[in-house]
C-alpha cells in the first residue's frame, strides 16, 4: 500500500488489486471522519478528498494508514443487495458467447447466476462497474466503440459488468437490457449502484419490468424521460404582470436570454461530496468572482449567478432587479448606456442589458440580487456540461427565475478593489501528483522552465496545453484512478490537459503534478492564446 500525494487536499491511497480497493474502500467508509469529502475507489486505488478547513492533510493520511490495516476484513455481507431484472437482448449477446467459447444460454446463466459488487463509478454518473469472484471471463472491447449506447444497456468488458444509466457513447458489448432508474438526481439516493453495493441480474423476458430492490436498494423503477432537473417550461417566458404592488413570488422569472453568446450556464459553488457516484462538483470555475458578484449585491457568496463565457450575452429584465458583473473585462451596456464592473446597479424591468466580446479574461459572472433560482441538483443549481446535470446551456428565449430578496442590504461601497484580469500571461503553482515516477527525471524540470499555451481545445471539462512533449519513462496503461479538479494529466502524446470544474472524476492518463486551489480561478481566465507559467506550490 502506498498513500500518494493529489495536491493540496487529497491523496490517493494505491493498493495491489481491485479487489483490495473495494475492500480499502468499505473499511474507510465505515471509519469515515468528518471533514472527509469524498472517497473515490477506482480501479487499484481510492482517492480520499479533504476540506482542509475541517480536518488537516496529516491527520488524514494517518487514518489511511491505520485504516488499512485489516481493509481485507471489511465486511460487505451486510451491504445494501439490489436485483436488476434484464432482459438479455443484447445487441452482442451471439457474438460475445462465440468469443468466449460458450453458447448464449451458458453466458447468461453465468451472468445471472454471479453476485456482483459495485467496485467503483465513473464514466458517466451512476455508471457502475461490477465486479463478481463468480465471473471467470475476460471480455474483449469492441474494436470501434458505438457513438451511442442506449439508456439501460447492460454490457460487458474484461472482468466488468455494468449498465448505462443514459444514452452515451461506449465500447462495452452489448448482452442486455434493464429499465431500472440508475441515477435519478431528484431522489434522496440518487444512484442505485453505489461503490459496495451488492447486485443480482434476474432474467425476464425482453422489454419486462425492472423490480424494486428486495433489501435496502432504491426502488429500481424506470426512470423519467428528462434525467436531469427540468429546465422551466415554455410560459415561464412571459413577463411578470405590470401595475402589481405586491412584490414577486420567490422564485418567478426575473429575466430572459436574448442571446446566450458561445456558452452561457448557471453556475454556483459546486456540488461537493458526489464524485464517488460519478458526478463532478461543477460549478463557477472563477470562484472568487462569483464570491464577489454576490456580496456586491448582499447576497450569500454561494447564490448561483450566469457564467457567461467570452461575453455577446444579452437579457432583459422581466422586473425590477439588481445585478453586478465580475469576472472577465468587457463592455456592460445597460440600454445602450455604459456601466462599470464590480458595482452593483439597478436593473428597471423592460431594460436590455448587453456583455459584449471580453477584451480580457474568459468568463464573467452576471449576478442578480436574490440569485438564479434554477432547480436544484444533489444539492446545488450548478450546470454540469460534461455530464448533463443542472440546468442545460442557455439559449435564446430562457427565462430564469430569480430569489427571494436577500436579508442583507446591498453594500453602500465597493467591497472589494479591482482591475483587469491579466490573461496574456499568468503564473500557476503546482502541487505534487501521484504519477511523477512515470515520468522522465527531465520532464519535472521541462514543466517549469517551459511556457505554455493555451490552446483552442479548453471549456469547463479541462484546458489542454501546448509546448514541448513531457518523456514518460512508462507507456504502458494506467488503471482509472480518481481526479481532482486542477489534476495535470499527460497523454501519450506528453502535452498536458489540466482538468477543470466539469471534468471527469476519474481517469486514465498519469497526473504529474496538481494546480492548486488558488490557482483554479486564475485558469479560469486564461483564454486560448494565453502563456502560463508553472511553479512549486508552498507547502500546505
Amino acid at each position: 500500500m502506498r498513500i500518494l500525494p493529489m495536491g493540496q487536499h487529497a491523496v490517493l491511497v494505491e493498493v495491489d488489486s481491485l479487489d483490495a480497493a473495494v475492500a480499502l474502500r468499505a473499511r474507510l467508509e465505515a471509519t469515515r471522519p468528518p471533514g472527509v469529502v469524498d472517497l473515490v475507489p477506482a480501479a487499484r486505488t481510492v482517492l480520499v478528498r479533504v476540506d482542509p478547513a475541517r480536518v488537516p492533510l496529516a491527520a488524514v493520511r494517518s487514518w489511511v494508514a491505520g485504516a488499512t490495516t485489516d481493509a481485507a476484513a471489511a465486511a460487505t455481507a451486510d451491504a445494501p443487495l439490489v436485483e436488476l431484472e434484464v432482459g438479455y437482448d443484447g445487441a452482442d449477446l451471439a457474438e460475445t458467447a462465440e468469443l468466449l467459447g460458450v453458447s448464449a444460454d451458458e453466458l447468461v446463466r453465468a451472468h445471472a447466476a454471479a453476485e456482483w459488487t459495485v467496485a467503483f463509478t465513473g464514466f458517466a454518473p451512476g455508471f457502475g462497474y461490477l465486479i463478481s469472484p463468480d465471473w471467470t471471463f475476460d471480455v474483449p472491447r469492441l474494436p470501434s466503440p458505438r457513438t451511442r449506447v442506449p439508456r439501460g444497456a447492460v454490457g460487458l468488458a474484461a472482468g466488468f459488468t455494468g449498465a448505462y444509466p443514459r444514452d452515451t457513447p461506449g465500447g462495452w458489448r452489448l448482452i442486455g437490457t434493464t429499465s431500472a432508474a440508475l441515477f435519478d438526481p431528484d431522489a434522496a439516493s440518487p444512484v442505485l449502484l453505489s461503490p459496495g453495493t451488492r447486485v443480482r441480474f434476474r432474467p425476464v423476458a425482453p422489454g419486462g419490468r425492472t423490480a424494486a430492490a428486495p433489501s435496502g436498494g432504491r426502488a429500481a423503477t424506470a426512470p423519467s424521460d428528462n434525467e436531469t432537473a427540468a429546465a422551466p417550461s415554455d410560459n415561464e417566458t412571459a413577463a411578470a404582470p405590470s401595475g402589481s404592488a405586491r412584490a414577486p413570488r420567490p422564485g418567478a422569472p426575473g429575466l430572459q436570454v436574448l442571446e446566450p453568446g458561445l456558452l452561457a450556464t448557471v453556475q454556483d459553488l459546486g456540488r461537493a461530496g458526489s464524485a464517488s457516484w460519478g458526478v463532478a462538483g461543477s460549478g463557477a470555475l472563477d470562484r472568487g468572482a462569483l464570491r464577489t458578484a454576490n456580496r456586491l449585491l448582499g447576497n450569500p457568496e454561494d447564490a448561483a449567478a450566469v457564467e457567461v463565457t467570452m461575453g455577446a450575452f444579452r437579457a432583459v429584465a422581466l422586473r425590477d432587479l439588481w445585478f453586478a458583473v465580475t469576472g472577465a473585462w468587457g463592455p456592460i451596456r445597460l440600454d445602450g448606456r455604459e456601466r462599470d464592473p464590480y458595482e452593483a446597479h439597478p436593473w428597471p424591468a423592460g431594460a436590455q442589458l448587453q456583455l459584449d466580446w471580453f477584451d480580457a479574461g474568459a468568463r464573467a459572472y452576471l449576478a442578480v440580487r436574490g440569485g438564479i433560482d434554477a432547480a436544484p441538483v444533489l444539492g446545488s443549481r450548478a450546470s454540469d456540461v460534461l455530464a448533463g446535470i443542472g440546468r442545460p446551456p442557455l439559449r435564446a428565449g430562457d427565462a430564469l427565475p430569480v430569489g427571494a430578496e436577500p436579508a442583507d442590504a446591498i453594500p453602500v461601497a465597493v467591497v472589494a478593489p479591482w482591475g483587469a484580469p491579466h490573461d496574456d500571461e499568468i503564473e500557476v503553482a503546482l502541487a505534487p501528483g501521484p504519477r511523477a515516477d512515470w515520468f522522465a527525471a527531465s520532464a519535472l524540470s521541462v514543466l517549469y522552465e517551459a511556457v505554455w499555451t493555451v490552446t483552442t481545445d479548453a471549456d469547463r471539462v479541462g484546458m489542454r496545453l501546448d509546448g514541448p512533449a513531457l518523456a514518460r519513462t512508462r507507456t504502458d496503461e494506467l488503471p482509472s484512478e480518481g481526479m481532482v479538479p486542477g489534476a495535470l494529466q499527460v497523454p501519450p502524446s506528453g502535452r498536458p490537459t489540466i482538468l477543470l470544474a466539469d471534468g471527469p472524476v476519474t481517469g486514465g492518463y498519469p497526473v504529474l503534478a496538481v494546480a492548486t486551489d488558488a490557482a483554479l480561478d486564475l485558469l479560469a481566465q486564461a483564454r486560448p492564446g494565453a502563456r502560463v507559467r508553472f511553479r512549486h506550490a508552498r507547502p500546505a
